[in-house]
C-alpha cells in the first residue's frame, strides 16, 4: 500500500429519496480491512449524529452516491464564491426555495433551479435548458458526469424525471445529511481540502462515490444480458469479490460473507445492498492508495468537484 491516508473508519451509503432503500456498508482499520456491516441506514438524523460522534476521535470517510457539486457555469451565475459556502446558505435567504422544483418552465430560475416536479404534458428537457440559458444538454452536466469511452453520460442534476434522475436523491442528500454533518464540523471532500489534509485528525469528511464505477475497480463485471437487479447475477458476482478480498487482505464480517454468497437475497432491495458494498470496495482502493482519490495533477473546481477515486488508474 502506498500513501495510505489514516482513515479509521470507512462507511458508504447506497442513498435515495425512499428511506426503504437507503443501504450502508461499513468497514474498520485495525492493521488492516474489515467490512463489518451492510445494513439499512435508519433515521437519518441519528445516522449523520452517530457518523458525528464516531469522528469525534476517529478519521470518518462516508461516501454517498448522490452528485456533491454543481455544475460550473451555474456556479457562476449564483454570485456566490464555491459550492461548499453555497450549500450552508441552502433553505435560507435567497436560497430558501432552491429544493422547490419547478413545474412550469417559467418557474425555472437560479433560485429554482430544478425541473420538473410531474411528467405533466408539455414537459421537456429543452425547456430546462432554454431557462438556463444554455445550448445542449451536456452543458448542464459537471464534468465528471459527461460520457467516457466506458461510461454513459449520468443525467444531469437539475432534470428531475425518469429512473436515471439524480437530482431529488441529491438535493435529499444534501439536506438531510452534508448539511446537517457541516454544521457538526465534518468536511466536504474535495472542497474543503486533499483526503491527506482533511485526515491530519479525527473528523469526519464526506465524498461522493458512482458504486457503478467501483464495479470495475473490484473486477465485477456485468455481462450486457445481465442486471444487478437480478439475485442469480448478483450470487455469481461473490467469487470476483471474494478473490479481490483475499489479495488485498481485507477481512468481512461472517454476516456480509452470506450475503454476497446469496446474491443479497430475493427482495428489492438486493441491488440497494450490493451497490452500498461494492461503493465502499471502491473506498478501500483509494485508502489503500492503489486508486487516486483525484486525477493526478488536476485541480479541484471550487463548484464541481469530482467523484472519489473516479479517475484513477492502477
Amino acid at each position: 500500500m502506498t500513501n495510505r491516508p489514516p482513515v479509521d473508519v470507512l462507511v458508504h451509503a447506497d442513498w435515495s429519496v425512499s428511506p426503504k432503500k437507503r443501504w450502508v456498508a461499513r468497514a474498520e482499520w485495525s492493521g488492516g480491512w474489515t467490512v463489518t456491516a451492510v445494513e439499512p441506514v435508519g433515521p437519518t438524523a441519528t445516522f449523520v449524529a452517530d457518523l458525528l460522534r464516531d469522528a469525534a476521535t476517529r478519521h470518518v470517510l462516508a461516501g454517498f452516491d448522490f452528485p456533491i457539486g454543481l455544475p460550473r457555469s451555474y456556479g457562476a451565475k449564483t454570485g456566490e464564491a464555491d459550492f461548499s459556502a453555497f450549500l450552508r446558505g441552502v433553505g435560507t435567504g435567497r436560497w430558501s426555495r432552491f429544493a422547490d422544483i419547478a413545474r412550469t418552465p417559467d418557474e425555472i430560475s437560479i433560485e429554482r433551479p430544478f425541473y420538473p416536479a410531474g411528467s405533466t404534458g408539455g414537459v421537456t428537457q429543452a425547456a430546462l435548458i432554454r431557462a438556463h440559458g444554455e445550448a445542449a444538454f451536456d452543458d448542464l452536466r459537471r464534468a465528471c458526469e459527461r460520457a467516457t469511452t466506458t461510461r454513459r453520460a449520468a443525467c444531469p442534476i437539475f432534470w428531475t424525471l425518469g429512473g436515471n434522475q439524480v437530482g431529488r436523491g441529491a438535493l435529499s442528500g444534501w439536506v438531510e445529511v452534508v448539511k446537517p454533518a457541516q454544521a457538526g464540523g465534518a468536511s466536504v471532500w474535495p472542497f474543503d481540502g486533499s483526503l491527506e489534509d482533511l485526515a491530519a485528525g479525527p473528523g469526519l469528511v464526506i465524498a461522493e462515490t458512482y458504486p457503478a464505477e467501483a464495479y470495475g475497480h473490484v473486477g465485477v463485471r456485468f455481462a450486457q444480458a445481465e442486471s444487478k437487479t437480478n439475485q442469480s447475477h448478483r450470487r455469481s458476482k461473490a467469487a470476483p469479490i471474494h478473490g479481490w478480498a483475499a489479495r488485498y487482505s481485507v477481512a468481512l464480517a461472517e454476516s456480509v460473507r452470506v450475503l454476497i454468497d446469496d446474491g443479497f437475497g430475493d427482495g428489492k432491495s438486493g441491488e440497494d445492498q450490493f451497490d452500498a458494498l461494492m461503493g465502499l470496495l471502491g473506498m478501500i482502493e483509494v485508502a489503500d492508495g492503489r486508486r487516486p482519490a483525484l486525477r493526478p495533477g488536476s485541480a479541484v473546481d471550487p463548484w464541481e468537484g469530482c467523484i472519489i477515486g473516479q479517475a484513477g488508474q492502477r
